[in-house]
């Protein structure tokens, strides 16, 4: 007899390997968010590169990133070593990426009075120092989030990794809101001009980062095993095409609205992923920067906080009902959340913005802990489809059409602020420019979210029809 949804025979792994596995989430915050979290007040705000040419650094940064994602998936699916085919790229990725964090802001205040080819050399080198680093984390992150939908055949336990993670995620979130307070620490401080050196800030505080960051990837290597591949991978002599790494995966439908789900996410956050922090400044602390990077901090923990509530409360959700249900709850909360920054961004009451904050961190830790959980059932539907399991294809293609979407929100988020009216030059800025960036800042993600909600509905895969392609594939490939 079946077993009650409510009651599953769970196939559950051991929590210091949840644990271990989260810590990757540092090496995917730190090396590929928080560049663009801390780009427009290093690169614009200090060092007065125009925040279109910022936007658009960020942007082509994105599609080059995005561009590399397949080729690493590609080369960890097709890997055969003694040690698997994800780890060896986890370990030696991960610590390059980890050495070479700070190396993205090794630029000269200089530079910003320099141009080539009528752009500031500023932007070349950002440019230039990104097409060396995001290759190696590209490295790293594909075979890592590969890992993640490998480690358990379990429709619960799934999500209950993905928990783990996403719990982890946001406490590592935070030491992207925390760099520009870090700046504000008096080391930096400069007396004569009453204002802070960013740069040696950011410099100083991506070598602390980067150290983490290499003995995190350390510990996931010696203490996450890859489970299928001892009783699945090597087993296959045939190697994954690279044209599967992007065509033949697009042929899965499930696939396809899941991208759609985060694609509508990342798109609408992303965009306006800059104007928070300038409403912050400019609107809420009147232009005062030292105190703006404070209260984006307290923002940025109220945001850890929700996320640390938000895994947990739609986990169980998702138990209660079932994963889609819990997203379209999570989506709903996210709603509230940006739509809210209008009435909770004020500068009568600082603090008031940090419950924004929380509501979007809860929304953002659920919808992206139940991505990877449906992500992990995709997989297994498409393998009972066609008979190949191709974790790094999948979580590649993902990437690269999320960070697609990345990329057209840094640019647009620029051109809101050229738009808008926006000057660094002064500490108050115009009542219009105020105006468009607390607008944008509310309604371009609830658009976003209301797409979540669209395609979710639509993915084929109940907790029932789950259970049935597990014993359906346990059945053909037996079980791992």
């Amino acid at each position: 007899m079946e077993a009650s949804p409510h009651k599953p025979e769970r196939d559950r792994l051991p929590v210091l390997t949840k644990v271990c596995y989260g810590l990757g989430t540092a090496l995917d915050m730190w090396g590929f968010w928080l560049y663009p979290a801390v780009a427009y007040a290093v690169f614009n705000i200090y060092l007065g590169v125009p925040p279109w040419l910022v936007g658009l650094a960020l942007t082509l940064i994105r599609i080059y990133d995005a561009v590399s994602d397949p080729l690493a998936g590609w080369l960890s699916d097709n890997l055969r070593s003694r040690h698997g085919r994800r780890r060896p790229f986890i370990l030696i990725a991960g610590i390059a990426s980890g050495l070479g964090l700070p190396a993205l802001f090794w630029v000269s205040p200089s530079w910003s009075q320099v141009t080539i080819l009528g752009l500031s050399a500023v932007f070349w080198y950002m440019m230039l120092s990104s097409l060396i680093y995001i290759p190696i984390v590209s490295a790293f992150s594909v075979p890592y989030n590969s890992l993640g939908a490998e480690m358990t055949p379990d429709y619960e336990e799934r999500t209950s990794v993905m928990t783990y993670r996403s719990v982890m995620q946001k406490i590592f979130e935070v030491g992207n809101f925390y760099a520009l307070r870090f700046t504000n620490l008096s080391w930096f401080l400069l007396p004569e001009v009453n204002k802070k050196n960013t740069l040696l800030g950011m410099q100083v505080y991506t070598a602390i980062l980067g150290t983490l960051m290499a003995l995190f990837a350390l510990v996931i290597f010696l203490q996450v095993p890859e489970r299928y591949y001892e009783k699945v991978v090597v087993k296959t002599a045939r190697r994954i095409p690279l044209r599967s790494s992007f065509y033949e995966t697009l042929k899965c439908r499930p696939f396809r609205l899941m991208m759609g789900f985060g694609a509508s996410f990342t798109l609408g956050t992303s965009m306006v992923g800059a104007l928070g922090y300038y409403a912050t400044v400019y609107y809420v602390c009147r232009g005062n920067t030292i105190e703006g990077d404070n209260w984006n901090f307290w923002s940025g923990i109220a945001f850890m906080v929700g996320g640390l509530l938000g895994g947990p409360v739609l986990n169980r959700i998702a138990y209660w009902t079932e994963k889609r249900r819990a997203v379209v709850a999570a989506a709903a909360i996210g709603i509230f959340g940006y739509g809210g920054s209008w009435f909770l961004y004020t500068p009568l009451v600082p603090w008031l913005q940090t419950l924004a904050a929380g509501l979007m961190g809860m929304a953002a830790a659920g919808l992206w802990m139940l991505h990877g959980s449906i992500g992990a059932d995709v997989i297994d539907y498409d393998e009972w489809q066609t008979g190949t399991r191709r974790e790094g294809s999948f979580t590649a293609c993902g990437s690269y059409l999320l960070k697609l979407g990345n990329a057209g929100g840094y640019f647009v988020s620029g051109l809101i602020l050229d738009w808008a009216g926006f000057d660094r030059q002064v500490d108050v800025q115009s009542p219009q420019t105020i105006f468009w960036i607390r607008a944008m800042l509310a309604l371009i993600p609830i658009v976003g979210l209301l797409g979540v909600i669209f395609f979710v509905l639509q993915v084929p895969l109940s907790r029932e029809k789950c259970k049935e392609i597990r014993a359906a594939l346990e059945a053909r490939r037996g079980t791992v």
